[in-house]
């Protein structure tokens, strides 16, 4: 508790004035007067103690306990190198914005370089812990968010993250209360303040900065929200935090005055920044500023000119933060690309400025995917692929056969300069989408005497294509599996498999699957099955000897990224896993897109077809048996196919 060795406290509490009563009754006797105390102790005890330990042992460090709005004195005049700010705690509990603004104000005209000297807390043993004071809530993680962003050394109280409510006293050995962690809380701090905690070295220093005056459109500072700017080595940082129960708007453009030693003159002077100069942005209508909002993840464009002239325009709800990170600057190109986009998204934030720049110059592509792959066209495809009659007289059919396939593969076509054969693919489409009517009652249509492998294809077959998510599958996969053939007719699998990506298809898919009842889990899955499905559409053309196809297969399968990821390929304990239910959901796709493959090239001699899948099928049901033999162990299925 330094504060009561200072000389003012020392007297107030142990030597009081005569008259004044005193703070300790017992003490009112031996009362002095100023004189008299000052005779007694001439110099501060801490000055005299701080110039000696400077001299006698200068690597030691000096950390001050100080309350009752002493902080400042104690690195000012005492010279301490720390000091516990209670005042952060205090005022921002008890919403006295203002005064904790002012308070930096103060020491920024003075010396900026204190900031750097203050301990920032939420709680200590003498205090109420930190949820007690704060909540658990938004004011909770807007205060900490101070706490880890400000100049200066945070510190989190003892049982502050798994929010712990009981105060330890200083003399506690142990803790009295059976509390066990919040894992909200806790998983909640893992969101939004370690990966602020990682960006110490933007925040930690006070050369680079700025405090804000934030100005409503009426024209007044609303001193209820707090934003600074920091920056170090070229990474900047704009931490934006409203402090108050109520809702707000306003601009942040013009620092309040911070002191400065020029070389040529020996006292202060005050200056002011703006946020364009903070964020040193070229000031220029041709430059554009991207970052990313570190409290929701979302990322923003903003004119490099406008945030010089008016500065940053910035809606807050209660108790509602900003942490702006990852700044950089980008020029515009000839056809003003950032400019509309910065014009078209007005303001609003997007998970990717690159992917919705691209979408920009893709919105010609989407435009055609979305009318192909929606709900409305699925749900008429799903009703007429079990009657072949039906299928060959449908409008929407003969709608997306000679109208929109071929002009979603014209627009691909233009954007990547390709030289494919847009009917060749549109005439493979097709065929396949003739031959779905089939897979149901393949055993019906086609006749297989005597094969029990073709009654137990056929049954899985039959159970598989019933399912109404299977069946959405299974058209989407039908759609982009040949786009790439639009660039040529080499490599078509890989090229269809990243123009889903390269053309942000995905997304569109993902959407299309959530609004026909798919979570989010199963929308993605099903987005990662297609891409599998058209990278390995052919994929028992695998070179290797008769023995060793299925082996040779799945070596195949598991060098490719997505389908580690399908499969759930994990490593615990130096071992290798994947999942079971996973791999036969594979084995089983593996069958339906073989099978269509056979029955599109409209075979007309049964036996010819019954040979063609059931080969097929023979080396999936290899891989089947391996699974049985592996343990799930990645290691022992490829063990179990090599034998």
């Amino acid at each position: 508790a330094a504060m009561t060795l200072t000389k003012k406290h020392y007297q107030r509490l142990w030597f009081p004035e005569p008259g004044s009563g005193g703070d300790i009754p017992t003490r009112s006797e031996h009362g002095l007067t100023r004189q008299q105390f000052n005779q007694a102790m001439p110099e501060e005890f801490w000055r005299e103690l701080v110039d000696r330990v400077a001299k006698e042992i200068p690597d030691t460090l000096l950390l001050a306990e100080a309350f009752w709005l002493m902080e400042g004195y104690f690195v000012r005049t005492l010279g301490m190198h720390r000091v516990y700010n209670s005042a952060f705690m205090n005022m921002l509990k008890n919403e006295d914005n203002k005064k904790f603004r002012y308070s930096i104000k103060n020491v920024l005209e003075f010396n900026p370089e204190i900031l750097k000297r203050y301990v920032n807390f939420m709680n200590n043993p003498d205090e109420q812990t930190a949820v007690a004071q704060f909540g658990k809530g938004d004011k909770y993680f807007g205060v900490c968010t101070l706490l880890v962003t400000m100049p200066g050394l945070p510190m989190f109280g003892h049982g502050q993250v798994e929010g712990f409510t009981e105060k330890y006293g200083m003399e506690y050995r142990k803790a009295y209360w059976n509390e066990q962690p919040d894992w909200d809380l806790v998983h909640r701090h893992e969101r939004e303040i370690f990966p602020l905690m990682c960006k110490r070295h933007v925040f930690s220093d006070v050369r680079n900065f700025y405090l804000y005056d934030f100005y409503t459109p009426e024209g007044y500072v609303n001193e209820n929200v707090i934003a600074f700017s920091n920056s170090f080595d070229g990474e900047h940082g704009l931490v934006i935090y409203n402090n108050k129960f109520e809702n707000t708007l306003g601009w942040v453009k013009t620092s309040v005055a911070y002191s400065v030693k020029k070389l040529e003159q020996e006292e202060r002077v005050l200056e002011q920044n703006s946020l364009g100069h903070a964020l040193h942005l070229h000031h220029h209508d041709s430059y554009f500023v991207i970052f990313r909002d570190y409290s929701s993840g979302l990322e923003y464009i903003r004119s490099s000119k406008d945030l010089h002239e008016r500065g940053l325009l910035v809606a807050l709800n209660a108790y509602q933060y900003h942490v702006f990170l990852d700044f950089r600057e980008v020029e515009d190109n000839v056809w003003h690309h950032y400019a509309n986009l910065n014009s078209y998204l007005d303001g609003r934030g997007v998970p990717s400025i690159d992917e919705a720049l691209k979408e920009t110059f893709l919105r010609p592509i989407h435009q055609s995917f979305r009318e192909i792959v929606n709900q409305e066209v699925f749900r008429k495809l799903i009703k007429v692929i079990d009657d072949k009659k039906i299928l060959q007289t449908e409008p929407l059919l003969k709608r997306l056969r000679d109208e929109q396939v071929p002009h979603l593969l014209h627009e691909i076509k233009n954007f990547t300069q390709g030289q494919g054969d847009i009917q060749g693919i549109v005439s493979c489409m097709t065929k396949i989408i003739n031959v779905l009517p089939l897979l149901p009652k393949l055993d019906q249509v086609v006749t297989c005497p005597g094969s029990r492998k073709w009654l137990s294809l056929s049954k899985t077959l039959k159970k598989h294509v019933r399912d109404e998510n299977h069946r959405i599958v299974l058209l989407s996969w039908i759609l982009v599996h040949r786009l790439g053939a639009v660039l040529s007719n080499t490599d078509v699998p890989i090229n269809s498999r990243y123009g889903m990506d390269e053309w942000l298809l995905t997304k569109i898919m993902e959407d299309t699957f959530r609004h026909m009842g798919m979570d989010d889990a199963a929308a993605y899955r099903a987005v990662m099955l297609i891409k599998i499905l058209t990278t390995h559409q052919k994929w028992w053309t695998v070179k290797a000897s008769k023995t060793r196809t299925a082996y040779e297969i799945m070596r195949m399968l598991l060098q490719d990224e997505d389908v580690r990821n399908y499969l759930q390929v994990n490593r615990y304990r130096e071992v290798l896993w994947f999942n079971k239910e996973a791999y036969h959901s594979l084995i089983n796709w593996m069958l339906i897109v073989a099978v269509i493959n056979v029955l599109r090239q409209e075979l007309r001699d049964d036996k010819e077809i019954c040979a063609n899948i059931i080969e097929r099928f023979d080396i999936l049901k290899k891989l089947l048996n391996a699974e049985k033999k592996s343990e799930f162990q990645v290691e022992k299925l490829m063990n179990a196919l090599k034998k």
